[in-house]
């Protein structure tokens, strides 16, 4: 019985795999600290394709967030995220902006902190 308004827990144990439609793989790679733009006909096309689509353009319209920031804020996990951000990079929704090199080590380290930082802010 769920009382005081709380959510079913059992709903949340079915919702990411009907998110995903039951996939677990994404479509291709995408690092946790890669960044996520909404192209800029991604908010009226993410309209139509469901519910977490249209969060995840809103929350990249107006400043990039990294894969990790975008799972953060659905509340989901990251390899969720990563099935639906895959999916639409692939239908142009979203544009991505793959991490530097492994050769700059320091700038990479500089990001996970700002990601980091990020995600403790939230």
């Amino acid at each position: 019985m769920v009382q005081g308004g709380d959510e079913d827990p059992r709903g949340a144990l079915v919702r990411p795999y009907a998110v995903t439609r039951g996939r677990t793989e994404p479509t291709r790679e995408i690092a946790i600290e890669a960044v996520l733009l909404t192209m800029r006909q991604g908010v009226e096309a993410s309209r139509y394709a469901g519910r977490e689509w249209q969060l995840i353009a809103n929350l990249c319209v107006d400043r990039p967030q990294s894969l990790a920031e975008v799972a953060a804020c659905l509340r989901v996990p990251l390899g969720v995220a990563r099935v639906l951000v895959a999916d639409m990079i692939t239908e142009g929704i979203l544009t991505l902006h793959e991490p530097l090199e492994a050769g700059d080590s320091q700038e990479r380290i500089h990001v996970l902190e700002r990601v980091l930082i990020g995600l403790r802010n939230l």
